[in-house]
């Protein structure tokens, strides 16, 4: 393969940290790393612009596109995966004390029904507390900052799920707090929940152990981002999705295994006291490569997004693994 000039579009994490700074790059590729302020602009520019070679994009946003064609497949490199009892907020005065009280209420979330976060939680409690989102008014917008939903994607839902823009001028976390909205799912904690608004706390206060319980039962470490490359550059270059994988992989591991060497030095290159216990504790629970790219070690929590996605109306129909993966990295580990 000739060298190759490659535009990567993504968020900078402990997971891609490498890709930025240049000690891992892609063979054959003189590869340029660009991020964003926040994720949903990545995306934005994806979809807007195909801006990117390569690019970071919400599952949900990939799987919604992937039914109205776009140049770009999937690669089975997840740099963002977040456990997500824990995004579930609600109102302290709305009465809502366990998963059962949501039913009936007005919800908050951010972008779009059906973000990445909010698929999960919502599969979450649709699989183990009886949770029908059907029963519930969705109301969609900005969380600390005023947006209307994302216009450069569809807005797919069932017909009898009510969803509603927020009104103009308001936030979502501003709602939770005063009341005007009896919960809300998101991706990220609300500036009130930072602010220690006593107005507003999570549906699952000591939400740690519940998934850590739900890892052990499920063996499901959460998905929300996929990388994707457009489909006509690899059909013109074998070989290249092979190396981007490569370059992703190298990536992380060299940022797992700081943090396996850091050991040694009760993790002192962070501000975090005990965060030597915390990475101890999690050696106990996950595989020694506690975030694994590739399909085989992923398939059961790629395959109970895809059910979720269906489930929850926002795929007309219910994706294979196959359908969604470039086929040559299937097998890849």
């Amino acid at each position: 393969m000739t060298d190759l000039a490659l535009s990567i579009g993504c968020f900078r994490y402990d997971t891609t940290a490498a890709l930025f700074d240049g000690s891992v790059t892609v063979g054959g590729a003189d590869a340029t790393v660009h991020s964003a302020a926040t994720l949903p602009e990545i995306f934005e520019r994806v979809i807007r612009r195909n801006e990117f070679d390569v690019a970071e994009l919400g599952l949900t946003f990939y799987l919604r596109l992937l039914e109205t064609g776009l140049p770009y497949v999937a690669l089975p490199i997840f740099p963002n995966r977040v456990f997500r009892h824990s995004c579930v907020f609600v109102n302290t005065h709305a009465g809502i004390a366990r998963p059962a009280d949501l039913i009936g209420r007005t919800i908050g979330e951010f972008g779009t029904y059906g973000q990445d976060s909010g698929v999960w939680a919502k599969g979450i409690l649709m699989d183990e507390y009886e949770f029908e989102p059907r029963k519930n008014r969705w109301v969609i917008g900005g969380l600390d900052q005023t947006s209307a939903p994302f216009d450069f994607i569809p807005h797919p839902h069932p017909a009898d799920v009510e969803v509603t823009a927020a009104p103009e001028g308001a936030t979502l976390g501003a709602m939770l707090d005063a009341g005007e909205i009896d919960a809300l799912f998101s991706a990220n904690v609300p500036q009130c929940v930072l602010d220690g608004s006593p107005n507003v706390a999570r549906l699952f206060p000591d939400f740690e152990p519940l998934e850590r319980d739900y890892h052990r039962r499920t063996g499901i470490f959460p998905i929300m981002h996929t990388v994707v490359i457009r489909r006509d550059l690899i059909d013109e270059r074998p070989g290249l999705a092979q190396e981007v994988y490569r370059a992703f992989s190298r990536a992380k591991q060299d940022a797992a295994d700081r943090y396996r060497r850091n050991r040694r030095l009760y993790e002192v290159q962070t501000m975090i006291p005990w965060m030597n216990a915390l990475v101890e504790r999690n050696g106990e629970q996950f595989d020694e490569d506690w975030w694994p790219y590739g399909i085989p070690a992923n398939r059961t929590t790629i395959d109970t997004y895809l059910r979720y996605h269906y489930e929850q109306g926002l795929s007309s129909r219910r994706w294979r693994i196959e359908d969604a993966f470039a086929p040559e990295l299937l097998d890849i580990a």
